[in-house]
C-alpha cells in the first residue's frame, strides 16, 4: 500500500475511538478549498466557471485553520482551484501540520518547482499531483500542451528534495486501459509514494459533459485497469475501495466522511453536489438529510457516482471498524485480489463476474464477536 504506517495508525486509532464512543457520523478527510481560481481550464472540471469576483477570493488563513479545528478529521485534502495560487498557502499548510494532521496539497504542479522553497518536508505533508495519464492523455485532459512534462519534472524535483509525492488521476469513458497501465508503470518508475484513482463525476458546470462514466462502465474499466497488477504498483487508497471500483466489493456512500469547506462555507451534502451551505460543521451534520443521498436513496444524481470522496470513507470505516473488512483488507494487502479465470492486460471482452461478498465464515466470525 502507498500509505505510511504512521498515517494508517492515526486513522485507525481515530476510527476505533469514534466506534467506541458510538459516534454515528464523523469525518475522515476534510476537503478544504481555499480558492477556486486555477491556471488551467480542464474540460472535466467546472470550478473556474464561477464569476470573476468569486475566483479572486482567497480564504483567510484563520478561517481555514478554524475549519480544520471544527471538523477534527485526521486528514486534510487541499484541492482548488490551484492551491499554490493562494498567497498564504504555506501558512495554511504549516498550521495544519502543527496540529499533526496529514495534509495532501493537490496541485497541477505547474508552479510546484517555483514554490517548493515555501514548504518544509514532513511526514504530514504530501504533494498530490494531478496526473490524468501519459503525455497525450494528460495534456488533452488539461487542455494545454506541455503540462505533462512540467509535472513530471516537478515530481522528480520534489522527491529529490525529500517531499512525499502522490498522484491523483481522474478517468473518463474514453480511457484506454493498456495506456493507463503503462502510466502506472511510469509513475512507479518516478518513485511516487502512491497513486489515487477516481472515476470522473458529472460536474454540472464542466465544459465536457460527454465522457463521464456510468456505473457499469466504471466497473468494466477498472477491472481491466487493476486485474493482474504489476509488481510495485502502489495505490494511495484502501484496497476495499479499489475492489469496489471493480464491482468486487459493496460500499455505500458516506457523504459526511469527506466534508467540504470553501469560501462559501460548509457545502451540502458533499464535494460533488452543491445544495446549499451551512456556517458550521455541526449544522452541516444536523440539517442535512443524509438519507436522500447514495444509490439506495434513489437520488438520480447519485446513481452513477463511485467517486472516492463518498466511498473511500466507507472503505476506511469497514477496514478499521469491522472484522470482515479488516480481514479482507489484510488479505488483499498481503496476497492481492483473486485472479480471474479469463482476461489479460489487453482482453476487453472478459466475462463480468458476480460481485464479491465477504466469505461467509468472516461474516459469521464478525457477528460472533459483536
Amino acid at each position: 500500500m502507498g500509505v505510511p504506517i504512521s498515517q494508517m495508525w492515526t486513522v485507525a486509532s481515530y476510527v476505533l475511538g469514534k466506534k467506541l464512543r458510538r459516534v454515528e457520523r464523523y469525518p475522515i478527510v476534510l476537503m478544504l478549498e481555499p480558492l477556486f481560481r486555477c491556471n488551467l481550464a480542464c474540460a472535466g472540471c467546472g470550478k473556474i466557471q464561477y464569476p470573476s469576483d468569486i475566483l479572486k477570493q482567497n480564504m483567510p488563513v484563520e478561517k481555514a485553520l478554524a475549519a480544520v479545528d471544527e471538523c477534527g478529521a485526521p486528514i486534510v485534502s487541499i484541492p482548488g482551484g490551484e492551491p499554490l495560487l493562494h498567497p498564504q498557502i504555506e501558512e495554511i499548510v504549516s498550521g495544519i501540520i502543527d496540529r499533526k494532521k496529514y495534509v495532501y496539497l493537490c496541485t497541477n504542479a505547474i508552479l510546484l518547482e517555483k514554490h517548493l522553497h515555501r514548504f518544509t518536508p514532513s511526514k504530514y505533508l504530501s504533494f498530490s499531483v494531478h496526473m490524468d495519464g501519459l503525455r497525450e492523455e494528460h495534456d488533452e485532459a488539461v487542455c494545454r500542451d506541455g503540462v505533462y512534462d512540467v509535472a513530471v519534472a516537478a515530481i522528480k524535483t520534489a522527491i529529490e528534495r525529500g517531499f512525499r509525492v502522490t498522484t491523483n488521476t481522474t478517468l473518463f469513458d474514453n480511457a484506454d486501459p493498456q495506456r493507463y497501465r503503462e502510466f502506472f508503470d511510469k509513475m512507479t518508475e518516478l518513485g511516487v509514494e502512491g497513486m489515487m484513482l477516481s472515476p470522473g463525476y458529472s460536474y454540472e458546470k464542466a465544459p465536457d459533459q460527454d465522457h463521464f462514466l456510468k456505473r457499469e462502465t466504471t466497473k468494466n474499466l477498472f477491472r481491466r485497469l487493476l486485474d493482474n497488477p504489476r509488481r510495485g504498483w502502489r495505490f494511495n487508497q484502501s484496497p476495499l475501495f479499489l475492489e469496489f471500483l471493480k464491482g468486487d466489493w459493496n460500499l455505500a456512500c458516506t457523504p459526511w466522511g469527506n466534508p467540504t469547506y470553501n469560501v462559501f462555507g460548509w457545502q451540502k451534502p458533499c464535494y460533488l453536489l452543491q445544495e446549499g451551505y451551512t456556517e458550521t460543521f455541526q449544522e452541516l451534520l444536523e440539517t442535512t438529510d443524509w438519507e436522500s443521498y447514495g444509490v439506495a436513496s434513489g437520488n438520480q444524481d447519485c446513481q452513477d457516482c463511485m467517486v472516492h470522496c463518498g466511498h473511500e470513507p466507507t472503505a476506511v470505516d469497514q477496514t478499521f471498524g469491522s472484522l470482515s473488512g479488516f480481514l479482507a483488507t489484510a488479505r488483499l494487502t498481503l496476497f492481492g485480489a483473486p485472479q480471474r479465470d479469463a482476461g489479460g492486460d489487453d482482453d476487453r471482452s472478459a466475462p463480468i463476474p458476480a460481485p464479491h461478498v465477504p466469505p461467509r465464515e468472516l461474516v459469521e466470525l464478525e457477528s460472533s464477536v459483536r
